[in-house]
């Protein structure tokens, strides 16, 4: 999780926590008042107007430091204070109990090495009260049996209570950014990869003997981005490729990337699959038929050129920072080769994959062509 979502998330948590807290110590403030113990009562009402003060600072002055720091002090000291105006842990009900609230809610809202320091404070606050009820005559007020198992149980239930609702929503709302995190992870990663990647975070490489990739360009679209603000011309790609996304999606193709306009896609890996070739043309006729639906933002037929190749290729994730799932080897460029020596609006592909296909009912023979770099080749074109 990013460091400015974590500090979101621990502000918006301390903040409802403390707004719980405050509730509840009007109501214990109540509670006591009605019980017969006015002087006690104070104490958690007391507690409740200062942390309404405090929230109003924070969302006034905008200091949460200041304002966590008075918070978890309040919550510390507060039973402490109640337990001694009643006269010990037996008469209050062990009302301390609520103290383990504070290294709690610094645990979950605050760095750790905070959180261990307030449960050392609270440690040496327990120590201290259980010492006073030797050494300090306080004045004990009279608590009826029934009123101490009383105390007890409403503590330990509001304490629990509070307890766990402040990290049931604690625990949530990490699960939420995790689940974001996950589903970010899969937008970038193929999922068996990335579930490699999390297992054991090192170079990634597998060699697949035959699979068949897919490169896609728009033409024209240096002169068509020059025409065009950069808001239209981003808006009008991301259209045109999420399109190509429930393509890839719908024929099992693993998207790889976009470079500016263009589009490559793989299929055959992480997960084999004995019709790549007839996937990568099938999604290859759709592209087509969608493109040609389609204005570019400045009004004229869009075009496309569509190049597959089938071959081998190593596919991984190099790198320490902003993985990226990538292909490498000759047929990698072969395919790449063919979409930019390809005809705007048709599919061009290479023998190998024209030989893979059971279905070559779109397509017509092309004499040889001259591709750079691998000299004369024979590809077949799909029909206009």
């Amino acid at each position: 999780m990013r460091t400015k979502e974590r500090d979101k998330l621990h502000k918006d948590g301390l903040i409802n926590f403390s707004m719980a807290f405050t509730a509840a110590g009007f109501l214990w403030s109540f509670l006591y008042f009605m019980l017969g113990f006015p002087q006690s009562a104070l104490i958690p009402g007391g507690y409740a107007v200062l942390s309404l003060l405090s929230l109003f600072f924070v969302f006034v002055t905008g200091k949460y430091l200041a304002f966590r720091f008075l918070q978890f002090l309040f919550i510390l000291i507060l039973p402490v204070l109640l337990q001694l105006s009643l006269g010990g842990f037996e008469n209050s009900g062990a009302v301390i109990i609520w103290a383990i609230l504070c290294p709690l809610g610094a645990l979950s809202f605050a760095p750790i090495r905070q959180g261990l320091v307030w449960f050392g404070l609270f440690l040496v606050v327990l120590v201290l009260t259980g010492l006073s009820e030797f050494y300090l005559h306080l004045p004990v007020p009279k608590v009826e049996r029934n009123m101490q198992i009383l105390f007890f149980v409403i503590n330990i239930v509001g304490a629990g209570t509070l307890t766990f609702f402040s990290l049931y929503y604690f625990i949530s709302k990490n699960k939420q950014e995790h689940d974001r995190a996950e589903n970010l992870l899969l937008n970038i990663l193929p999922e068996p990869i990335a579930e490699r990647l999390k297992r054991n975070p090192s170079t990634i490489a597998d060699g697949y003997k035959l699979v068949s990739i897919l490169f896609a360009d728009i033409e024209n679209f240096t002169v068509i981005s020059q025409k065009v603000s950069p808001e239209t011309l981003v808006h009008f790609l991301n259209d045109v490729f999420s399109h190509f996304d429930l393509l890839a999606e719908k024929y099992g193709m693993e998207k790889i990337k976009t470079i500016g306009d263009a589009y490559m896609a793989v299929s055959g890996i992480p997960i084999w699959n004995e019709d790549h070739a007839g996937n990568a043309m099938k999604m290859a006729i759709e592209m087509q038929k969608f493109v040609k639906t389609l204005h570019d933002p400045s009004g004229n037929p869009l075009r496309m050129r569509i190049g597959i190749h089938s071959g081998p290729v190593v596919a991984g994730v190099i790198g320490k920072k902003k993985f990226a799932y990538d292909l490498w080897g000759d047929a990698v460029n072969t395919a790449s080769r063919l979409e930019s020596h390809g005809v705007p609006g048709r599919i061009q592909i290479s023998e190998t994959t024209y030989d893979l296909l059971e279905d070559t009912s779109q397509l017509e023979i092309r004499r040889l062509i001259n591709v750079k770099g691998k000299g004369e080749m024979r590809t077949y074109l799909s029909y206009e």
